[in-house]
């Protein structure tokens, strides 16, 4: 059997570089290995994922690891264990899953909650981890693999990259505890914005990952693995849920979670369709060998220049953009629009495909360049203006990005409509691509979604998206002579060269079907006789797919269909928005509630580009930099900051409104979000005003790093008593946001004085104290609450919105976004 590395020159690994299992005088924390075994037979693979924690610190804990799975997946399982106790999972309604987690937490029981938060975003909390305690937690599912030219693949995300924010912070509880605030475009931002490190971050988290291959009795010619390098072996069947024989391939020691592991094996697929027994179908068609004919043609080209599309991702986008110009014929019109937090049009609406109307789109092309936020409604409100409709022609829009927004719910309810009218195609470029809101923008549109991880993959690519952007061979499909329960049958689409149906659904009586269609114009047709398998993952990755697309109507304004999705969910036992999945021990182990709370700092995506000295995302390389701050070890942390923050320099605050480097103003929430400064000084004279180990550095505006000011000043606020450790370390974290405006006389100052704080002859603490409480306040404008109305204690995530406390009354559940 012959593997490929499709790119070796990055597979390999770091010296020292991974997740952010913090170091401490106690041992890492807390977050210890992620342990992922794969059995892949055919086109579906079973998954179990283990996550393992441990508590280094002499209090009880709880730990909140957000991180990604994959979009299509379907979790049927959870278990978690503790001192040789094994507690399964319940899978119920999420707010009552969240009270009884919250509940056991408060009478000193273990607890692990799962929950979704976005199709390939999820969280885990486990709550009461005992002082030197590990607890491991494991994830069972079953995903399908996409197969197109002759090739399926499996690919398993590691990270969460951080997402772009819009719109304004939003009052009452954080429905999480990440460093982005909750806006009215994304009410559950801070869920999804997990604290990120530096890379080159030392002791990564172990990741252990094997891949069991079956074909199933095809013939398999090829495995080739993109990004991480792989070893083959001939062994037993995995830890999988699905036992078989196979070929084992296992990742090295010392690879990151900062990219997807993708795996493709070639083999030749089948028309097929399986019945479970239990009323569920799964139905493969291949493409029929016919020529597509195609009517002229619309097109709109969307490409994303926002600050997350910096380096080798920006030059595989212009590549893929002009590719895409390139399919176009005379007969075709079209438009070429880039976007940032601003909108710019090759030309003024939709123009002839002709040779000079393509050169100058080439042309405006090789001039953009990696700028600002990802605001990606107006766009797409662009584009559907453009493509009003003519008669005879058909409206296609691509859009290229990478997809890292937070606020899809609201463009599927403000744009899905008009989509789902379209053809709509998505180029995903990113190693931890959002794979997720893409598949679903182009599902909407009956489109194709084409996902490139390395600029190595962007030819292959390349060939996949100019046959996709054709004509579509068959289309209007359906299926007859099965009887299927009506409204279960996911969404059928067409079918494209090189890529077969893939359809899922219900039905009642039937052992073959006919699909159905219209090629070449003329009536198509193909009778599929079918099979029963023993093949319990057909029922889930019906039921995952079933959800999302009733989700997806949800998120478009259908608000009524949330009991249902609740029922399916619970009815066939796949974790869905609505539903969490919640494991409680039934022994007491301590005392009320655990004493300390620490959220799983992630690594940065492999490829992103944050120079620490000019940040290209203001709020998210803010933070990051931050991480690397000096701390002194081994002090108590202050209220609302966990010691690995403090031990380790990381200030949460994190990617803000428009966190992505957008337009001035835009870090804090808006324009109007400007940072009132001090007393008002005369201008500095030449070459003066700023330090000179600052000169020559980029400057930064203020605003950039008010929210780590304002809390910074909460915390302040809330100490019981001054003391005199914590002001020292208090000056450090100052020191570092005075670096990264390139000089604030006013932060300097006050830095330096809190950093001597410990020296002998230092003003008293109290003094101190209320000296950087009257700095801090003048700095943010007043913006902090007073006293005893700030967030002391960081809260956890269960007394936010949807846990009955006050601030679901003024908000709602965060899960019900729409």
């Amino acid at each position: 059997m012959k593997i490929t590395s499709l790119e070796p020159a990055r597979c390999l690994p770091v010296p020292d570089a991974g997740i952010g299992a913090l170091l401490t005088e106690r041992g890492n924390l807390p977050l210890e290995s992620v342990d992922v075994a794969a059995d892949i037979s055919g086109l579906v693979a079973g998954v179990e994922v283990t996550q393992g924690f441990r508590n280094p610190f002499d209090v009880t804990l709880e730990a909140t690891y957000v991180f990604p799975l994959p979009d299509r997946a379907a979790v049927t399982g959870f278990r978690m264990e503790a001192d040789d106790r094994v507690i399964e999972g319940v899978l119920k309604e999420r707010g009552q899953a969240r009270a009884d987690y919250d509940q056991a937490l408060r009478e000193g029981r273990r607890a692990a909650i799962a929950e979704e938060d976005r199709p390939d975003v999820f969280t885990i909390r486990v709550g009461n981890i005992l002082p030197g305690e590990r607890v491991s937690v494991r994830l069972t599912m079953s995903q399908p693999l996409p197969y197109e030219d002759g090739a399926a693949t499996f690919r398993f995300p590691l990270v969460v990259a951080p997402r772009y924010i819009p719109g304004s912070p939003v009052d009452g509880q954080p429905a999480g505890d990440g460093t982005a605030p909750d806006t009215d475009a994304v009410p559950d931002a801070s869920r999804i914005s997990p604290p990120v490190l530096l890379p080159g971050f030392p002791n990564p988290v172990r990741l252990s990952l094997a891949a069991t291959v079956d074909a199933a009795g095809l013939e398999l010619r090829e495995l080739a693995s993109s990004l991480h390098v792989v070893e083959e072996g001939h062994e037993g069947p995995p830890k999988g849920p699905a036992k078989g024989q196979g070929r084992t391939v296992r990742l090295r020691p010392g690879e990151r979670l900062d990219r997807d592991f993708v795996l493709r094996l070639s083999f030749d697929a089948s028309t097929s369709l399986q019945l479970d027994g239990r009323g569920t179908f799964a139905l493969t068609v291949l493409p029929p060998p016919l020529q597509a004919t195609r009517a002229p043609r619309d097109l709109v080209l969307l490409l994303d220049r926002s600050g997350s599309m910096s380096g080798w991702k920006m030059v595989c986008a212009r590549r893929a953009a002009a590719r895409i110009v390139d399919t176009l014929t005379p007969q075709d019109r079209f438009a070429v629009l880039t976007f940032d937090s601003v909108v710019e049009q090759a030309f003024e609406g939709l123009v002839e495909a002709s040779d000079r109307n393509r050169y100058r789109a080439v042309e405006h092309l090789a001039r953009v360049d990696a700028r600002g936020g990802t605001e990606l409604l107006e766009p797409l409100r662009q584009a559907i203006a453009l493509l009003g409709g003519q008669a005879g022609r058909e409206r296609v829009v691509v859009l290229v990005t990478d997809g890292q927004v937070g606020n899809e719910d609201q463009i599927l309810e403000q744009a899905g409509g008009a989509l789902s009218a379209m053809r709509v195609h998505t180029v995903g470029i990113d190693r931890a691509v959002n794979a997720g809101f893409l598949g679903r923008l182009a599902g909407l549109g009956a489109g194709r979604c084409e996902l490139v991880e390395s600029e190595d993959r962007l030819d292959a690519a390349m060939e996949h998206i100019h046959r996709r952007i054709g004509a579509p061979l068959v289309t209007d499909l359906s299926i007859k002579d099965l009887e299927v329960e009506p409204d279960t049958v996911t969404h059928l689409g067409s079918i494209f060269p090189g890529v077969p149906l893939r359809a899922y659904g219900r039905h009642r009586e039937g052992t073959s079907a006919t699909v159905r269609g219209l090629a070449e114009g003329a009536p198509w047709e193909e009778r599929v006789a079918g099979v029963t398998v023993d093949n319990p993952a057909i029922r889930a990755v019906w039921a995952r797919a079933h959800l999302r697309e009733l989700e997806d109507r949800y998120a478009m304004g259908e608000h009524d269909l949330e009991t249902r999705i609740v029922r399916t969910s619970l009815e066939y036992g796949v974790l869905c928005r609505f539903t969490a999945y919640v494991a409680i021990d039934t022994r007491q182990v301590a005392g009320e509630g655990p004493e300390h709370r620490v959220i799983q700092p992630v690594e940065p995506p492999s490829g992103w580009e944050m120079p620490p000295a000019a940040p290209m995302m203001g709020g998210f390389a803010a933070n990051a930099m931050l991480a690397a701050a000096p701390m002194s070890v081994s002090r108590m942390s202050g209220p609302g900051l966990d010691a690995a923050d403090m031990e380790q320099g990381f200030v949460a605050g994190g990617p803000q409104a428009g966190g992505f480097g957008g337009p001035a103003g835009r870090g804090s929430g808006g324009p109007e979000a400007a940072m009132p400064k001090g007393p008002k000084r005369a201008p500095a004279a030449p070459g003066r005003g700023r330090s000179g180990m600052y000169a020559g550095r980029p400057t930064h505006r203020p605003e950039s790093v008010r929210p780590q000011l304002v809390a910074e000043l909460d915390r302040l606020r809330a100490l019981p008593v001054p003391d005199l450790a914590y002001l020292a370390d208090l000056g450090t974290r100052l020191a570092a946001l005075a670096a990264y405006l390139g000089g604030n006389e006013e932060l300097e100052a006050l830095a330096r004085e809190l950093e001597a704080a410990e020296r002998p002859g230092a003003a008293d603490a109290q003094a101190l104290h209320d000296r950087a409480v009257e700095v801090l306040t003048a700095l943010v404008g007043g913006g902090s609450p007073p006293p005893g109305s700030g967030p002391g204690p960081m809260p956890g995530p269960g007394s936010g919105p949807g846990s009955g406390t006050s601030g679901e009354g003024r908000r709602g559940p965060f899960w019900k976004r729409a």
